[in-house]
């Protein structure tokens, strides 16, 4: 039994290989955007509060845009729906570019593309979820979850620390030029789909109703409603990146900061590499339960944490525990989620990992600003764990869930 993880299936795949590596590169371009638009507010304007503004603007309209997504991909071709957003998004891209040539480029432009593109995303992202659960058989969802979080893992340490030295080497017109690139990779890559079938319809509901028979679906499965509320109580209350700057002055300063931001996608990535074991376990509910809970026991170790080296270790393995959680996530939608569906709760899944880490910086700043950094991530840590008993206590279906594939 092999505990690395499992890419026989990008072998075997052709349609999930060719999907794995469009998403994995347009991901890494998408992260280089991520680093390069904040830093040219900031170089326009000196002021952080349009960086959060910025942030803001991004954030509204995916709320709106992941529901009415995720009708879309339960109704149409989601092949079509991916090439036309990723064009979308690419055109995006163009924009940006044409603008950071300006002698004074646009700050009114960027905030109209960066919201644009943010609400084409949550049009995007459904239509990903539930494509990748139409091309892959369920003895494989347990693969294609790690590897998903290998790549996003990869991105999301490579592409930051990469933006940083393009934008200094190169400047911010060929940072946006490599992102487009990555989209044009990507749409190659969805075109070499084949065999996509629509999803099969018995009539075409309205919108609002349709929303409504996925709200119900997804807020009626114990099993589901746990996967959501388990991870959604760890980033409200296990998630102090807000005060990541503050606990970086003790252990020196801007360098630090960087490597605080890193460490939980390092963790995450080195789990995924070691990933194989997680397809010969069966009680699905009760790994995502204790990995939950283990994420809360780290937290509490970093917030104690009086060095560097100690915080950068506890980080890394909260990192890898809220990798093992979201492998079993995916494998527990994929196995209950009936496909006609899944375009749907994908979009509400959107909102809620949007939303819990926001919520999670606003809880972590209050309790810091009331009772001081160390208390704010400890407490954090403990009522996370706390949140995880309370939820398996009252679904227990969701503890109990047990996988039939394995």
């Amino acid at each position: 039994m092999s505990h690395f993880i499992n890419i026989s299936i990008l072998k075997r795949n052709k349609n999930y290989r060719f999907l794995w590596a469009g998403q994995s590169v347009s991901n890494f371009g998408t992260m280089i955007t991520r680093v390069a638009l904040p830093y040219q507010i900031y170089h326009l304007t000196h002021s952080t509060l349009m960086i959060g503004l910025l942030s803001l603007c991004q954030l509204i309209p995916l709320l709106g845009t992941a529901l009415y997504g995720g009708v879309l991909a339960d109704r149409h071709h989601r092949k079509k729906l991916l090439l036309i957003a990723e064009v979308l998004l690419a055109l995006g891209c163009l924009l940006l570019i044409l603008n950071s040539e300006l002698k004074s480029p646009s700050i009114l432009a960027i905030f109209l593309i960066a919201t644009i593109m943010s609400g084409i995303t949550g049009l995007h992202r459904p239509a990903l979820d539930s494509i990748t659960q139409q091309i892959v058989s369920k003895q494989d969802y347990g693969a294609a979850s790690a590897l998903s979080s290998f790549s996003n893992s990869a991105g999301a340490i490579a592409g930051p620390a990469l933006a940083g030295l393009m934008i200094v080497s190169f400047g911010l017109k060929i940072t946006f030029i490599i992102d487009l690139l990555t989209y044009v990779f990507s749409l190659v890559a969805l075109w070499r789909l084949r065999d996509i079938s629509k999803p099969l319809l018995n009539a075409i509901e309205p919108i609002w109703q349709s929303l409504k028979q996925g709200l119900k679906y997804a807020f009626t499965s114990q099993e589901i409603k746990g996967t959501y509320f388990v991870d959604f109580v760890a980033m409200i209350f296990g998630m102090p990146i807000a005060l990541f700057p503050a606990m970086a002055q003790s252990f020196g300063g801007a360098k630090a900061l960087g490597l605080l931001y890193a460490a939980p996608a390092v963790g995450a990535l080195l789990l995924s590499f070691v990933s194989g074991w997680t397809q010969h376990v069966r009680r699905h509910g009760v790994a995502i339960a204790i990995a939950a809970a283990l994420w809360g026991l780290a937290i509490i170790g970093f917030g104690l944490s009086k060095s560097l080296p100690w915080a950068l270790l506890f980080l890394v393995f909260a990192g890898a525990a809220d990798a093992v959680s979201g492998i079993f996530r995916d494998i527990v939608w994929n196995e209950i989620i009936p496909q006609h569906l899944y375009g749907r709760l994908a979009g509400v899944n959107m909102i809620s990992y949007l939303s819990g880490p926001r919520l999670g910086d606003a809880e972590a700043g209050l309790v810091a600003a009331a009772f001081g950094v160390t208390a704010s991530v400890v407490s954090g840590g403990v009522l996370c764990i706390a949140g995880v008993g309370v939820c398996c206590y009252f679904l227990p279906k969701f503890w109990h869930y047990r996988s039939k594939l394995v």
